[in-house]
């Protein structure tokens, strides 16, 4: 298994789901929810590695992980 730690995730509280939420942004659609904010977090890294290893059979570009997100305020 690929490391997928490298990959910024933001996580939040999600009213309507009544979950957590942990996005990918590097990585188009790659989302994961939990319980809790532990839970949202290992299910986005199983998540993460099923992305790439989808991109890769299909032969699609891998993004690399930014080292820091862009926020505007």
């Amino acid at each position: 298994m690929s490391d997928t730690s490298h990959y910024p995730i933001i996580l939040f509280w999600s009213a309507e789901d009544n979950a957590f939420i942990a996005e990918v942004p590097d990585l188009p659609g790659c989302m994961a929810d939990g319980a809790t904010q532990a839970e949202a977090l290992h299910n986005v890294h199983i998540i993460i590695q099923e992305w790439i290893e989808t991109a890769k059979e299909l032969g699609r570009d891998i993004p690399a992980p930014r080292e820091r997100l862009q926020v505007a305020a």
